[in-house]
């Protein structure tokens, strides 16, 4: 195993922050630009944007880290990086379908990952102008303000981001659960959890590790948790980076939710 790592969490937060903003800006130049496009396994488009965005990142900060490893969605798994204690986790660009569809939701999401929890996270919605950031035992930051999550008690009136077919559960309908209009990008969702501004988002069992790294970090130092439907803790950088149906909201919240179901 390579030697453990050496640097500090706000070094390598500042790190992540740095090579989220440049990446960002190479995203942001092809936005709007109709970039080449084409799908690969899964039925999952894929873009220049994505891939430059990607080689960009792994320069970055693979020159900054040689003692981190690597696990990112546009880069080939050959599962070296579970040699790793330590490991960057990345998405170059979260919702990619929104990016080429000229919605502003998506985001660059990049994690430092270490003994399977992330340590360090960043979320960056370039379009929004939004910079999500925590380090492990610091809070959490957007746009440098702390923010925290929702502190609603119950589920009535609860306003929550997740697959449509939730909307058609019994429970959720005699609830009076607001439904937040799509978002194409689920680091995002799961960010706008972290800040308050929506009270739980939910996920299928289809999210990756890259998806969900940076954004249970944040969510976590606001005070929340992103768990799957039993309420377990997720971990990173395993043989399989597949995770089952999520759910991110207040601990208290989550009980609530539980008691009709988010299963999808």
């Amino acid at each position: 195993m390579p030697e453990a790592n050496k640097h500090s969490l706000q070094e390598d937060l500042e790190l992540l922050v740095s090579a989220a903003l440049e990446g960002g800006k190479i995203a942001l130049s092809y936005f709007g630009n109709s970039p080449k496009n084409w799908t690969k396994e899964g039925d999952s488009p894929v873009s220049v944007a994505d891939i430059e965005v990607d080689q960009f990142l792994a320069s970055k900060l693979r020159e900054a880290r040689p003692d981190y490893g690597w696990l990112s969605e546009e880069t080939e798994d050959d599962l070296v990086r579970k040699d790793y204690e330590t490991v960057f986790i990345i998405d170059p660009i979260d919702g990619t379908r929104a990016f080429l569809n000229g919605r502003d939701e998506w985001c660059l999401s990049l994690a430092v990952v270490k003994n399977g929890r992330p340590t360090a996270g960043v979320i960056f919605c370039p379009v929004r102008d939004e910079l999500y950031t925590s380090v492990e035992g610091g809070g959490s930051y957007l746009n440098q303000e702390k923010i925290a999550v929702s502190d609603r008690p119950s589920v009535t009136g609860a306003y929550i981001a997740g697959p449509v077919s939730f909307l058609e559960k019994e429970g959720v309908k005699s609830e009076q659960i607001r439904f937040s209009p799509y978002l194409g990008s689920l680091a995002y969702r799961f960010a706008l959890v972290a800040c308050g501004k929506l009270d739980a988002g939910l996920a299928r069992a289809r999210a990756r590790d890259w998806d969900l790294a940076a954004a249970d970090l944040i969510i976590s130092e606001a005070g929340g948790q992103l768990v799957d439907l039993s309420g377990s803790t997720l971990y990173y950088n395993k043989t399989r980076t597949n995770h089952p149906g999520l759910v991110a909201s207040s601990a208290k919240l989550f009980k609530r939710l539980q008691g009709i179901s988010v299963e999808d």
